[in-house]
Parts: C-alpha cells; structure tokens; sequence
C-alpha cells in the first residue's frame, strides 16, 4: 500500500456558487437557467452555460431533490395499444415537441403506455413521487384513472379532456378543423358528403364531426353519411367500405386522420372509384402519411409537434410556479395536394 503522499486527492466538484461567481450573476439566476426557467435573458443564458462549461459544472441532480422534494422527471401517459402507439405519425410528432422543450430543461420524459391498467399499477407509480407531473395524450370519455392522477399531481393534457373540469390542456381548433375540411369539398363542387370519424368518446373526433356538420349544414346539404372507425387505416377500411354500400353516390369524404384517409382511398381504388375524379377525399393531420400516400392527400394541419413543445412548457412552467393559463387552442389551415 502506497504512503498517504502518494495519494492523489481528487478536486472538489464545482458548486452552484461558484458558476455564479464565474457569470457574475446570482445564485438563484444560475439555479433558474439549470431548471429550464424561460425567466432569463438571452446574455444571463449564455453566460451561465459559458460558466457551467467552463467549470465542467454537473446539476447534483439527487441533492436537489431531496432538498426540494423533487424528482426531475415528467411522465407521458398515453392510454393506446403499444402497436398503436408506434404506428400512427401524430404521436411521434407529439413527443418530438415534448422532448424539444425538455432538452431545454433538466427534467427527463418517462414513457407510460397502456390501453388497460386493471391493477392501476399507472396510478400508483404517479402517486409514488417518482415525478414531477404528467402529460396526457389520446384521452378517451372513461379514462378516470387520468383524472385521478389529476388530484395528487400538475397534469396537461394534449387534446379538451372528456370530462368537465378545470384541466389544463392544449389542443387545436377541432370543430374549425373539420369544417375547414368539409368545405373545401364543398367548394371544389362536392355535393354528396360524407365522412370517417375517430372514436366517438374522444373529444376531438366529436368535435370534428361537428364541423363537418356545421359546414354542409350551412349550405343545405345533408350530413347523414357518417362511419365512425378507430384512428387506424384497417378501422378506415371498414368504416369506408360501409359507407360506400350506404351511400353509393358519394362523391367526397372528410376523414378525421391522415392514417384512416390512406386507409379509405385504398378501398375507393379497390371499387374502381378514381381520387379525386369520383370521390374527392381531405383528411386531417398534415403527417408524413399524407405525403407518403399513393394519392398525396390534401389534409387540415395541425400543428403536432408544437402542441407537444405547448404541453411541455406549459407543465414546466406551472411547476415552476408561474400563473399560466389552463387552455392553449391552436389553429388550423387547409394543406392542398392531390386528393381534393
């Protein structure tokens, strides 16, 4: 065993103080910058992270949580099937945005989906303190277990939640959407209607469908001619399949996803009916699914991506103690390709 001279003592980590030193800033300025805080100025910011980079700076991430009973971490609930999930471009889009806000923070995402919690194993590891808050996407009418999480933790939700309340969310204008879609089919001289909702216990499918009435209802034209499938192209398929042997004389449809519109022009194709000669066909979302599509898909954007950075930022920020309003709704617009 080598002498105690010989022993090489390792130097002491960097502390909050010193980088505060180092910036010429105080300490609570460098803790605001560390914790995602938007509540600093462009050249505290680059002064800081300057002083943090300088000093090989590391957030003690664990002594900060106990000292303000914090865990640094947000989770996503997502109440889908995982194939669900993986499959359909909105989400990818909605956490592509929720990931870009965080990465400005020191918080970190965890991922919690499931379609059925039977044990409600999801509630428990809320209420257990691992994190901070949660995000909800894809809410469904019955889903309480969200709404329970609610009552012990900061929840937002992406998309109106189903049940009445005083929730914080952010969402678009879903009944605007859908009648923007209805009536560009109007107006390129569409007469005989019809469309594919989401699933009915979801907020935005009964929304949408309530502008594609509200568009056909405004000109006098009939707004009977509707399917309702699940958010997939399989469920489309079967949805479009009996609306055309409901309504043979279809010549448009306003189909509540870009995945589900795919899903309807492959069945239009599989009758002989041409997109968008016989059956013009809008769908919602504007994802990568509406380039990709055999028929590029004129479709109402909304903005995922940025709803996602919206949650984000409006749950770090209400953690952050900040007055914060309870609902952001973002707007729509029509995205014009080749199918209507």
């Amino acid at each position: 065993m080598q002498g105690g001279d010989d022993i090489k003592t390792r130097p002491a980590a960097p502390t909050l103080e010193e980088v505060a030193r180092e910036a010429n800033v105080s300490r609570a300025t460098v803790s605001r910058v560390v914790n995602g805080s938007p509540k600093v100025s462009p050249d505290v910011l680059t002064a800081v992270n300057a002083a943090i980079e300088k000093l090989n700076y590391v957030p003690n991430r664990a002594a900060r949580s106990l000292a303000s009973r914090t865990s640094g971490a947000i989770a996503l609930i997502v109440p889908e099937d995982t194939a669900f999930f993986f499959g359909d471009p909105y989400f990818a889009a909605i956490v592509q945005g929720i990931t870009r806000r965080l990465d400005e923070s020191e918080y970190l995402l965890n991922l919690l989906v499931a379609s059925t919690d039977p044990g409600h194993k999801t509630l428990r590891y809320l209420r257990s303190g691992v994190v901070d808050g949660a995000l909800v996407v894809s809410h469904h009418e019955g889903d309480d277990l969200q709404l329970e999480a609610g009552m012990v933790l900061p929840l937002v939700f992406g998309g109106r939640p189903s049940q009445p309340g005083d929730h914080f969310f952010v969402d678009v204008d879903n009944v605007e959407g859908g009648a923007i879609g209805t009536q560009h089919l109007i107006d390129v001289g569409r007469r005989r209607i019809g469309t594919v909702t989401g699933p009915l216990d979801m907020p935005a499918s009964v929304d949408r469908l309530e502008g594609y009435r509200r568009a056909l209802g405004a000109v006098g034209l009939p707004a009977d001619a509707v399917e309702s499938a699940d958010f997939t192209a399989a469920g489309a398929v079967a949805a479009t399949r009996r609306l055309l042997d409901r309504v043979p004389d279809l010549d448009g449809i306003f189909v509540a996803s870009d995945i589900m519109a795919t899903g309807a022009i492959s069945v239009l194709q599989e009758h002989g009916r041409s997109v968008p000669g016989d059956i013009a066909v809008v769908g919602f979302d504007d994802s990568p699914a509406a380039i990709s599509s055999a028929i590029p898909l004129t479709t109402v954007n909304q903005p995922s991506e940025q709803m996602g950075f919206e949650m984000a930022d409006l749950l770090l920020r209400h953690l952050a103690g900040e007055d914060v309003p309870r609902r952001n709704i973002m707007p729509t617009h029509l995205v014009r390709r080749a199918s209507a």
